[in-house]
């Protein structure tokens, strides 16, 4: 009977958690009434078999309880059972968050899979871009987050105002921000208006800026004070040192220990470089996978690496040399003077390319992609991604839409396996797919869209330069009557067809042996 006693105690507190959950489990009939009752929600679209949803579980929880007294709203909809309803929200992989401001006003969910990443980002939602602050509340709001910005300028101060709550709208989902007018608050606080202080709940605990007050200074400002002088790069902080603009080095090390001592050992080159580089400790134990993204030899630590997180370009320190400040100093101030060469991660060029998608490597990339007068899409891909395997065949299709000598001359379908070779742009997850106009391949467009054929063919016709509309290549025109051509365009049009078909079979099996029993789930990332 104690056997029994227990299992009926498990279930007990297993009914108790379910009773006590503050996430709501919404279904068609209920989720456009509760999405109307309140002003913000925050809703996970899920599926229980999905290991990531199942990570995600404690962590949504936690946020739910914890945003439950700010009124915010957490909810979950079971795409299991509610197919019809994530449909309609162009719901793919999972889990799949959402951001809601009524039925009609959706947005993607850009934060962190954690608790406290979660509260802080819907807290930042729920208050206004700039929340007006008094000496009552001041030194409430410093707490609200790790990092808060506060404006202190004269009420007839219309510029300041103007610029920083362009910043702010530009900066929400980052940052909390506030505004006063108070004089006397100002002067307490160490300032003379205008000026903007930054709190933060590490290093010297604020940063005063006193600049002109332009939008983009201030964006500038808050990107940099906002990083420790010494962080940790982890799946938390990864982001935001890739969204900083400025390079990044990495200080690999096993144990907490000798992070702790690198660091401290590195802090007064983070000061002389501040604003120039950021400096982060990562734990090669967890992370060491992510020394190779930076071509340095994997199981070699401590080791050193700096990273252009503009052009992802890689700058690994020699691993056979000690970690000093001296030494690492001297590299540090040679990469900042330009002296350094990027080193460059490629495979081979391919012999020939074969199949309707052109391969890219890094030794190619610029031919292909930047060099001509094509519309090129990309596809960055990993050899491991679930995804990138079940769009192989589609992708494969729609090469050959455009791969006539009439359009083949206008569009490039392209895939590049950006873990094996160094791409310009820092590549998050996977499958990335990105159009590079004719004309203006400075400016890439990225793809959010379904992954169909029919989509990525829209896509590439609305956003190219050339408006190429791949449907018509299924008409071909013969306008030549007696010439040999419309005697053979027919039969080659159906080889070519009958190939393609073939490839896409072949990749269509292949794909369903590869995730055959995996999950489906969100796009893939790298370790971090």
């Amino acid at each position: 009977m104690r056997g029994f006693g227990n299992l009926a105690l498990g279930l007990l507190g297993a009914t108790s958690l379910a009773i006590a959950s503050d996430v709501h489990d919404l279904k068609k009939d209920t989720f456009t009434s509760f999405i109307e009752e309140h002003d913000l929600v925050l809703a996970e679209f899920f599926a229980p078999w999905c290991g990531h949803c199942k990570a995600l579980a404690p962590e949504y929880e936690a946020a739910a309880t914890a945003l439950k007294e700010k009124d915010i709203a957490l909810a979950k909809i079971d795409c299991t059972e509610e197919s019809d309803l994530c449909q309609s929200y162009g719901v793919e992989g999972y889990p799949t968050l959402k951001l809601f401001r009524g039925p009609d006003n959706v947005t993607p969910y850009t934060g962190q899979r954690k608790a406290d990443a979660i509260v802080s980002y819907m807290t930042k939602q729920s208050l206004p871009a700039v929340s007006t602050i008094d000496k009552d509340s001041i030194e409430e709001f410093k707490t609200e987050d790790k990092v808060v910005l506060i404006a202190f300028f004269a009420a007839d101060d219309k510029a300041s105002n103007e610029s920083f709550s362009s910043a702010a709208s530009s900066l929400r989902d980052s940052y909390l921000f506030g505004a006063t007018n108070d004089a006397a608050l100002a002067k307490a606080e160490g300032v003379k208006q205008p000026a903007i202080v930054l709190y933060k709940s590490f290093d010297e605990g604020k940063d005063t800026f006193t600049e002109q007050f332009t939008k983009e200074a201030i964006e500038s400002f808050a990107k940099v004070a906002s990083v420790p002088l010494v962080g940790e790069v982890g799946p938390e902080t990864y982001s935001g040192y890739m969204a900083a603009g400025i390079p990044l080095a990495y200080i690999f090390a096993e144990t907490p220990e000798e992070r702790e001592e690198l660091a401290k050992e590195f802090k007064p080159l983070a000061v002389k470089h501040k604003g120039a580089i950021n400096f982060a400790t990562i734990d090669a134990k967890a992370f060491g996978q992510h020394a190779a993204n930076l071509n340095l030899e994997v199981g070699k630590f401590p080791a050193f690496a700096i990273q252009k997180t503009d052009k992802n370009q890689k700058f690994p320190y020699d691993q056979s040399k000690k970690l000093t400040e001296k030494e690492i100093g001297k590299f540090v101030d040679d990469f900042v003077a330009g002296k350094l060469e990027p080193s460059i991660k490629s495979e081979p060029i391919p012999e020939s390319q074969e199949g309707p998608v052109t391969v890219i490597v890094a030794k190619n990339y610029d031919e292909i992609v930047i060099n001509n007068d094509k519309d090129v899409l990309v596809e960055f891909y990993a050899p491991w991604c679930g995804h990138c395997k079940a769009l192989a065949p589609k992708y494969e299709e729609l090469a050959a839409m455009y791969s006539s000598p009439e359009l083949s001359k206008l569009v490039t379908i392209a895939k590049v396996d950006a873990t094996a070779n160094d791409v310009p742009d820092e590549i998050q997850g996977f499958p990335t797919i990105k159009l590079f106009p004719a004309g203006k391949k400075d400016s890439p467009i990225d793809y959010s869209g379904s992954r169909t054929i029919e989509d990525l063919a829209a896509f590439i016709k609305e956003n190219g330069s050339h408006k190429v509309d791949a449907s018509e290549a299924e008409q071909i025109e013969l306008r030549e009557e007696g010439s040999e051509m419309p005697h053979q365009a027919p039969a080659a049009t159906e080889s070519a067809k009958e190939t393609v078909k073939s490839v896409v079979s072949e990749a269509a099996e292949a794909v369903k042996t590869a995730v055959k029993g995996t999950d489906d789930e969100v796009d893939e990332h790298d370790e971090l």
